[in-house]
């Protein structure tokens, strides 16, 4: 959704993904805006991979970047999820310790090295090149925008997830220490908590198109989830030019829920 948002309107867009497949085909669908799409296999959930990729980005682009999307997640509660374990007797002391006692240290572990690590060794391996490229566009500053989750913003018990949402709550958290951190290097950070978008987390595999469809009735003022278009005005408002006065900011695309 942000990455053919941002390549319709102009933008040189880098993808990055451990799957190499799935990239060549996300740049081979999709490459076909005003600005150009290219794909990088990497691992942004290790602190080497981060490095790694930024160093790669520098080679091909000297001057620096103005836009880092941080927007890799995962969810690792499989254990305890409502939706597929279901739900205990949440007036059952006994109920509700046996249930998420099932969640394994190695799933809280793995959602927030993705989740929550990777994100900042990313926005700390690319912060000089998005502040090298202040120096090329007068009036406009950089920006690192985090996409989070609602998830990490409410205190229901997340349909199970806890793992998933505390590593929400952790990156919404983090985001606003960065834009603190970097705030004399002029290079701002804002944050995207969506509601329920169609995606392989909500809605499982996607297809040839890289797109998950997602049928679902939804309790919001709106009457429903999250579409493209909603995601693509959030991501072009705070890259464009109505986005530059706008730090340490947390956007809710979720419908009023």
């Amino acid at each position: 959704m942000i990455t053919q948002a941002l390549v319709s309107n102009g933008a040189k867009v880098y993808i990055t993904g451990r799957r190499e497949e799935v990239l060549e085909n996300t740049v081979k669908q999709y490459n076909t805006g005003k600005g150009s799409l290219h794909s990088i296999t990497a691992d942004v959930s290790s602190k080497e991979g981060c490095v790694k990729l930024a160093k790669e980005i520098e080679e091909k682009e000297s001057k620096g970047i103005q836009l880092l999307v941080n927007n890799a997640g995962i969810a690792r509660d499989d254990n305890t999820k409502f939706s597929s374990n279901g739900q205990p007797e949440m007036s059952d002391a006994n109920a509700i310790s046996k249930h998420f006692l099932q969640s394994e240290e190695q799933q809280w572990a793995d959602t927030f090295r993705t989740n929550v690590m990777g994100q900042f060794f990313m926005s700390m391996a690319f912060l000089p090149l998005l502040a090298k490229a202040n120096k090329e566009t007068p009036g406009y500053s950089s920006q690192v925008v985090n996409v989070s989750s609602i998830s990490g913003a409410m205190k229901g018990s997340s349909n199970g997830q806890f793992a998933y949402a505390s590593s929400k709550a952790a990156f919404t958290h983090m985001s606003r220490m960065l834009a603190t951190t970097f705030a004399s290097t002029k290079v701002r950070v804002n944050v995207i908590a969506p509601g329920v978008f169609p995606s392989e987390m909500t809605g499982g595999d996607s297809g040839e198109d890289n797109k998950t469809k997602l049928d679902m009735e939804m309790s919001n003022p709106a009457g429903r989830t999250g579409h493209d278009s909603d995601m693509a005005a959030t991501i072009l408002f705070l890259a464009g030019k109505g986005g530059v006065f706008y730090n340490e900011q947390i956007m809710y695309p979720d419908g009023g829920e």
